[in-house]
């Protein structure tokens, strides 16, 4: 049985050479699957913590790193 990752690829492998009728079905089948109820969506408790984590940031109380300093962790990480 193949994995959701694998079948992920396959997918966007196939969708990269599909033709304008195959891409017009998928684009349907997204769009009927946006229209249900069951159509996942971030839920607020999750707005909630990028909020409460933003606010940390501009007030300070949590640290923060600069891209070189995240690359050079990761280097000495790796050590």
């Amino acid at each position: 049985m193949e994995s959701t990752l694998e079948i992920r690829k396959r997918i966007h492998e196939y969708i990269d050479i599909a033709d304008e009728r195959i891409l017009r079905i998928i684009n349907g089948i997204i769009d009927v699957e946006e229209r249900e109820d069951n159509y996942p969506t971030i839920p607020d408790w999750h707005y909630d913590k990028i909020n409460e984590r933003r606010e940390r940031y501009l007030t300070g109380a949590s640290k923060s790193y600069t891209w070189e300093e995240v690359k050079e962790k990761a280097k000495s990480a790796l050590k």
